[in-house]
């Protein structure tokens, strides 16, 4: 009996005791979660950023900053400049140090074992002045400087090529912010008609069709105000992607670029063409440079000489001066001089070869000069056409949207007073987002276009 009272104390005490820790435990897990919970308002995170107004020129100096095309074209203008400065040092005497020592098997002389030696042990710690007078290295230095400027031509031609996609990037949002504006006043203006047409229909004045075609009108606006809004926001991404480090940095659009660009005349437009065409220019100096590459090739038939004059020591013992054994004291300073000519007589037609291969590239740099101010007289036409009738087309739909926008009023006042149809005020509102689409539409092609004819005036 004894062992059953014992054995059911134990039990309430492990009850108990169970019963406080599992109290506790709820306890601490509360408060966990309570400091959890509260941790936000405790540490709050400020992640907004102030949006930014960015007109045209100033987005074009942002894709400056960060375009990798750009970038690469500027940084090998650098390196074909560095290419030139060393092609300069190639055909300028360089001086360099010397210092040898050699070892030769004693024969119990002072001279060494090997006759072809000065003794066993000889110290050689010279400067040397070394010029090589080559025709090749010559015509080398003129060639880097013609790469040289043909490099920062391709720069210019990059840097033109990032202005018209970035006229193109912000033109595209402009007027994709402008069809979403027009598709939420199409969305308000549908939903009006729909409330209105449910009005009639209760009042008897419009039949059940009125009703049902203002609200297929009304799903169709908002369907086209959520395409309007994905089309707006890839365009965002993708200017943001040209000008901003973080795509999701808030901004908004300062500029309409069919407004701000003008067109100039076609004479002031064909004289800059004519006076800054890098296209051109790079073509013409790269013919320059395959000319100059054929000279280079072509001597290489001719001798070359180089000429080297050391100073310092060769001698014996490490030292200015040597002691002999009657104690006199000799000079172990001084200089010497050499040149060499080098005449190339028999080269199993390496030499011939690269003459014809030099004259291949000749002949093609000349095809594509040629091929160069034919394409730039040809594109001056059409881009200067282009964006002339661009520019026309633009005041055309700009005068359609404004007599769209009026006739869908005047539909809407003639259904309210019964002498127009639903379908008529549903033709009107289609009538006013196709005019708007068009509208800015040319917008963007008349911006484009003004971005393209910069390409060969490099005036925007």
């Amino acid at each position: 009996m004894n062992r059953s009272w014992s054995k059911v104390i134990s039990q309430i005490i492990f009850g108990i005791a169970f019963g406080v820790l599992l109290s506790a435990m709820t306890a601490s897990g509360q408060q966990v979660l309570a400091s959890s919970s509260a941790m936000p308002e405790a540490l709050p995170v400020n992640s907004s950023k102030s949006t930014l107004h960015i007109t045209l020129r100033n987005a074009i100096e942002r894709a400056k900053k960060l375009s990798p095309a750009l970038d690469a074209a500027l940084a090998n203008a650098k390196i074909a400049a560095e290419a030139a400065v060393q092609a300069r040092a190639a055909n300028l005497p360089n001086v360099s140090g010397v210092s040898q020592y050699l070892y030769t098997e004693g024969n119990g002389t002072a001279a060494a074992r090997f006759i072809a030696n000065n003794g066993v042990h000889e110290y050689i710690a010279q400067a040397d002045v070394h010029q090589a007078v080559s025709a090749p290295l010559l015509i080398e230095y003129r060639r880097s400087a013609v790469l040289r400027a043909v490099a920062r031509d391709q720069a210019m031609i990059a840097e033109r090529g990032l202005v018209v996609a970035v006229v193109q990037a912000y033109s595209t949002l402009y007027g994709a912010e402008g069809e979403q504006e027009t598709s939420e006043e199409s969305r308000r203006a549908a939903r009006d008609f729909l409330k209105m047409t449910e009005e009639r229909e209760r009042n008897g004045d419009a039949a059940h069709a009125d009703v049902l075609k203002a609200r297929i009108q009304a799903d169709d606006s908002q369907s086209a105000l959520t395409n309007a809004q994905l089309v707006r926001e890839q365009a965002r991404i993708a200017l943001a992607l040209l000008i901003f480090r973080d795509v999701n940095q808030p901004f908004d659009l300062a500029d309409d670029p069919s407004r701000t660009l003008t067109l100039p005349s076609f004479s002031q437009a064909r004289k800059e063409a004519g006076e800054s065409n890098p296209e051109v220019d790079a073509a013409s100096k790269s013919r320059q440079a395959a000319q100059q590459n054929l000279d280079a090739a072509r001597a290489g038939y001719l001798p070359a000489l180089t000429f080297d004059y050391y100073y310092g020591i060769d001698a014996n013992q490490f030292a200015a001066e040597t002691t002999l054994h009657d104690g006199e004291q000799i000079q172990n300073r001084g200089y010497s001089a050499q040149a060499t000519l080098t005449v190339p007589i028999f080269t199993w037609g390496a030499t011939h070869s690269k003459v014809k291969a030099a004259r291949a590239e000749q002949d093609v740099a000349q095809a594509n000069v040629e091929y160069a101010r034919r394409k730039a007289a040809g594109d001056m036409e059409q881009f200067y056409h282009e964006a002339q009738a661009a520019g026309e087309d633009l005041k055309t739909r700009q005068e359609a949207y404004t007599d769209a926008v009026e006739s869908r009023r005047l539909t809407l006042l003639q259904y309210q007073s019964g002498d127009a149809t639903a379908l008529e005020v549903v033709s009107a509102q289609t009538t006013v987002e196709t005019e708007s689409s068009a509208l800015y539409d040319a917008k963007t092609r008349y911006a484009t276009a003004l971005a393209n004819l910069a390409t060969l005036t490099g005036d925007l």
